[in-house]
C-alpha cells in the first residue's frame, strides 16, 4: 500500500515554491495575529471567571486545563483533517470550533454557570490546537536548511494578538459591557465581553485562512512528492535521492541530531479514526530515537509553561493584583513566548536544533527558581520570572518541532505532528491539573519547586543525548554543523 496523501488541487503541478511559501507564511502570520488575539484574551479571564463562579481556586485552574485538554482532543483530527483534505480546510475547521467555543463560555459567564464555562472552554482549546498547526504548516514548503526559521516566523506573528488580547480584556472589562456575576458585596465579577472579543477574533482568522490560504500548501507539497517519486523511479541513482525516492542523508537539515531518514515508504494508516492515527503516529516516533527526544522537549516545555502561567493569575489575584497589572504581566509573558521566535528559529538551524533545546531547558529552570520566591504582590519579579518562562518555551517549541520535523519521513509527517499536538497539549493538561492540586494544598512556591525538579531531570536527558552524539558517532546521527 502506498502512503496517502491529500489530493493536489486542480492546476497544481510545479508553481513556483518560494513564491508560495513565501504568500503562505504571509497568510499564516496574519491568522496567527487574529488567533493569538482569541487566545490570549480568553485565557487571560477564563481562571478568573471560573473563580468567581466557583469559589474554588481548583476549579479556577481547571478553566485553562480544559482549554489545553480541548487542544489535545482536536490536534489529531485537524491532522488528519489536513492529511485528506489539505491545510486550509483543516485549520478554518479549527477556528470555527474555537469561534463557537468563545461564543459558549460567554453565554456561561452570562448565566453564572461554571460547568458550562468549562464546556465552552474545551471547545475554545480548538483555537490553540489550530494555532500550533500553523507552525507545521509553515514547513510544508521550506528548504530543509531553513525550516525552523520560517516556522519561528509564524510563531513570531502571535506576538501580536497575544499582547493585545491581555490588553484587549482588561479595556473591555473597564468599559463595564456584559458584566460578571455580582460579588457579596454588590461589585460585579468579570466581564463576559473578552470572551465576545475572542470569538470575533478567531472568526477573523477562520476567514483570512479560509480566503488567503490558496494554493494550499499541503497540496504543492504532495504533487512535487508524487513527481519526485516518478523521477526517482526513472534515475534511481540521481544524486540527492536514494531508491526509494527519499531525500539522501547528506541533504538532512544540520539540526544537530537527525536519524538517517527511512528508504523504506511508510504504509498509510490501515483505517481512519483517532486511535489509528495515535498509534501510525507513535509508530513513526519510536523508531527514532531523535524524534522521542524532540516530543519530549515540546511535552516538557508546555507542561512546565501551563503549569506556571495558569496559576499566576490567581497567585496575584490573592495579593490584591487588578485585572490590568495581571494582564500587563500575561502580556509580557506573551511576548517572551513570541518575540524572540525568529532569533531562536535562526539559532536552531546554525548552531543545532539540540543545542538551543538545552538553552531552552536551562532558562526555563531559571524562571522556575525566580517566581518560587515571588510573593503574590510582587509583580516586578514574577514579571521577570514569567518572560522567562515565555523565551524557554519557545526555545523548546522551535527547536523541538524543527528536530521532529528532520526526524520523520514526509510521508509521515502529518501523523506525527498531530501526535506531537496532542502529546503537547496533554502534557499542558496535566500540568495544568497539577498545578491546581497543588496550589489548593499548598503553594505557588511548592508549585514552582516542583517544575524545577522536573526541569533538572529533562536537562540531564538532552545533556547526555548530546554528549553520547558528540562522543564516538552513533549510527545514524549527524554531526552537528557550526
Amino acid at each position: 500500500m502506498t502512503p496517502t496523501l491529500p489530493e493536489p488541487a486542480d492546476g497544481i503541478v510545479d508553481p513556483p515554491v518560494d513564491r508560495v511559501q513565501r504568500r503562505t507564511v504571509s497568510v499564516l502570520a496574519a491568522s496567527q495575529v487574529f488567533g493569538g488575539i482569541g487566545v490570549a484574551t480568553g485565557i487571560s479571564v477564563s481562571s478568573l471567571i471560573a473563580s468567581e463562579l466557583s469559589g474554588s481556586d481548583a476549579i479556577a485552574g481547571l478553566a485553562q486545563t480544559t482549554a489545553v485538554v480541548g487542544a489535545a482532543i482536536v490536534a489529531l483530527p485537524l491532522s488528519r483533517l489536513a492529511e485528506r483534505h489539505g491545510r486550509r480546510r483543516s485549520l478554518a475547521t479549527g477556528y470555527v470550533v474555537a469561534f463557537l467555543g468563545a461564543l459558549l463560555a460567554a453565554t456561561a459567564t452570562l448565566l453564572q454557570t461554571w460547568p458550562l464555562l468549562l464546556a465552552g472552554m474545551l471547545l475554545f482549546g480548538a483555537g490553540s490546537a489550530t494555532g500550533l498547526a500553523s507552525r507545521f504548516t509553515a514547513t510544508d514548503l521550506a528548504r530543509p536548511e531553513r525550516r525552523a526559521t520560517d516556522l519561528s516566523v509564524v510563531i513570531w506573528a502571535t506576538t501580536i494578538g497575544s499582547v493585545l488580547g491581555p490588553n484587549l480584556a482588561g479595556a473591555t472589562e473597564k468599559l463595564g459591557l456584559l458584566p460578571g456575576p455580582a460579588g457579596e458585596h454588590g461589585a460585579h465579577g468579570t466581564s463576559a465581553a473578552p470572551l465576545l472579543v475572542a470569538s470575533l477574533a478567531f472568526a477573523a482568522a477562520a476567514a483570512s485562512v479560509w480566503l488567503l490560504l490558496r494554493p494550499d500548501p499541503l497540496h504543492v507539497a504532495a504533487a512535487r512528492a508524487v513527481a519526485g517519486t516518478t523521477a526517482a523511479g526513472a534515475a534511481p541513482d540521481q544524486p540527492g535521492t536514494n531508491r526509494a525516492g527519499a531525500r539522501a542523508p547528506e541533504d538532512v537539515a544540520p539540526s544537530g541530531l537527525v536519524d538517517a531518514p527511512s528508504t523504506t515508504p511508510t504504509p498509510a494508516p490501515p483505517r481512519p479514526g483517532f486511535r489509528a492515527g495515535l498509534a501510525a503516529g507513535w509508530a513513526v516516533i519510536r523508531a527514532s530515537a531523535t524524534a522521542q527526544l524532540a516530543l519530549a522537549a515540546i511535552v516538557v516545555s508546555h507542561l512546565v509553561m501551563v503549569g506556571l502561567m495558569s496559576m499566576t493569575p490567581v497567585h496575584m489575584g490573592h495579593g490584591g493584583a487588578s485585572l490590568q497589572i495581571i494582564g500587563i504581566v500575561i502580556s509580557a509573558h506573551i511576548a517572551g513566548m513570541y518575540v524572540l521566535s525568529p532569533v531562536i528559529g535562526w539559532a536552531a538551524d546554525k548552531v543545532g536544533h539540540a543545542r538551543v533545546l538545552v538553552v531552552g531547558g536551562a532558562i526555563l529552570l531559571a524562571s522556575a527558581v525566580i517566581v518560587a520566591g515571588a510573593p503574590s504582590d510582587d509583580s516586578a519579579r514574577l514579571t521577570v520570572g514569567l518572560v522567562l518562562l515565555g523565551v524557554g518555551w519557545s526555545c523548546g517549541l522551535v527547536a523541538g518541532s524543527a528536530l521532529l520535523i528532520d526526524a520523520t519521513p514526509a510521508t509521515d509527517r502529518t501523523q506525527v505532528q498531530g501526535l506531537s499536538d496532542f502529546a503537547m497539549n496533554l502534557g499542558g493538561a496535566v500540568g495544568g491539573v497539577l498545578a491546581g492540586i497543588v496550589i489548593a494544598v499548598s503553594s505557588y512556591a511548592a508549585l514552582s519547586w516542583g517544575a524545577a525538579v522536573l526541569l533538572v531531570a529533562y536537562l540531564v536527558l538532552v545533556a547526555g543525548r548530546l554528549l553520547r552524539k558528540d562522543g564516538p558517532r552513533s549510527p545514524g546521527l549527524r554531526p552537528t554543523r557550526s
